[in-house]
């Protein structure tokens, strides 16, 4: 479980825990494979609150309804993991800490692939949603 981390210029900040080393290992050899889909897929399948996996599933999807429910599954286990992290839904989730990236990069690609198949009203929610969680979204790196 990680802290929460209470700002002087704001709401409290919420770090996720870092994913197993072998998650993590995982994942890397995944996307290096010659067939990165199908390996993020089994890494998803063994680990699958790996939001970062969640993510990386949605960035390599056959199309964008598959892009689309992969990045909703990781928005959904991500606020899972806030959750027992001590969010309670409210506060800092931000960038610049790199547990936090896969849960960020699945809200964008839900945002993304909802805007895509012209659910623009969840579309905007998401939007919304990552400029509270981090006031300077979209990150620079």
């Amino acid at each position: 479980m990680s802290d929460i981390h209470l700002t002087r210029s704001g709401p409290p900040e919420t770090v996720l825990n870092s994913e197993p080393a072998e998650a993590l290992a995982a994942l890397e050899a995944a996307l290096s494979s010659d067939n990165p889909r199908d390996g993020v897929s089994a890494v998803v399948a063994q680990w699958p609150t790996f939001l970062a996996a969640w993510a990386e599933l949605g960035n390599h999807a056959r199309d964008v309804v598959e892009a689309y429910a992969a990045y909703r599954v990781g928005y959904h286990r991500g606020l899972d993991r806030l959750r027992a992290n001590g969010w309670r839904g409210s506060g800092y989730v931000r960038w610049e800490h790199p547990t936090n990236k896969g849960f960020l990069t699945a809200l964008h690609g839900l945002a993304t692939s909802a805007r895509a198949i012209n659910e623009t009203d969840e579309a905007d929610r998401c939007d919304i949603f990552l400029k509270q969680l981090d006031p300077a979204w979209p990150p620079t790196d």
